[in-house]
């Protein structure tokens, strides 16, 4: 079937205007450590880009399963993740934020079972990012039940920083406190995909 696309005389089938559609969409993931403002970041990029965002799942799943859970759950919220990111995606429009990653999930394993499990790191190598953010920690820590490690806020920075560059991800970190640290953000995105 044919559709008609416009006055300009461009014929396209739905399946090739549905990849072209796919092919300008860009997956931004905002990924660091436990508060460092990433579910926010995510909510007001979408709303400043008038498109879609991910929320993290890991809060939903340990919301409605329990605060205590054990390494096969890391596993099913990896998977859940990718199917909330896979239901969103339809609806996203330029751009898709994604409040975390599998870089979070592999650091999450890592740090409680000291190891991850093959499927998380297969994902971090096949599903990627167009850019990453890459939260700083310059954000005072906020007590919420299911963060686990205050302590460790600089040690967990510096495996996020050392994920990122050993596979070559484009990303930024991103600073600032309430609006500074979202027009940061717009900044660097709007620079790194030459909007204007």
């Amino acid at each position: 079937m044919l559709h008609w696309d416009g006055w300009n005389g461009n014929i396209k089938s739905r399946g090739q205007k549905l990849i072209d559609l796919l092919d300008k969409l860009r997956k931004i993931a905002i990924t660091g450590p436990e508060s460092t403002g990433k579910s926010m970041l995510a909510e007001q990029l979408a709303t400043h880009y008038k498109t879609a965002w991910v929320p993290e799942f890991a809060r939903e799943y340990l919301e409605r399963n329990g605060f205590s859970y054990k390494e096969e759950d890391v596993l099913a919220i990896a998977r859940g993740q990718l199917e909330s990111e896979q239901q969103v995606m339809s609806k996203a429009a330029g751009f898709l934020f994604c409040d975390t990653e599998f870089i979070v999930t592999k650091i999450w394993s890592d740090v409680k079972y000291k190891r991850c499990h093959q499927w998380i790191l297969n994902q971090i190598e096949t599903h990627r990012y167009d850019l990453y953010l890459l939260c700083d920690i310059d954000l005072p820590w906020e007590y919420d039940p299911l963060r686990e490690h205050p302590e460790m806020r600089k040690e967990l920075f510096e495996l996020y920083c050392r994920e990122i560059t050993s596979r070559n991800f484009p990303f930024v970190i991103i600073r600032g406190f309430d609006s500074e640290r979202l027009n940061n953000a717009i900044t660097l995105i709007d620079d790194y995909f030459k909007i204007k």
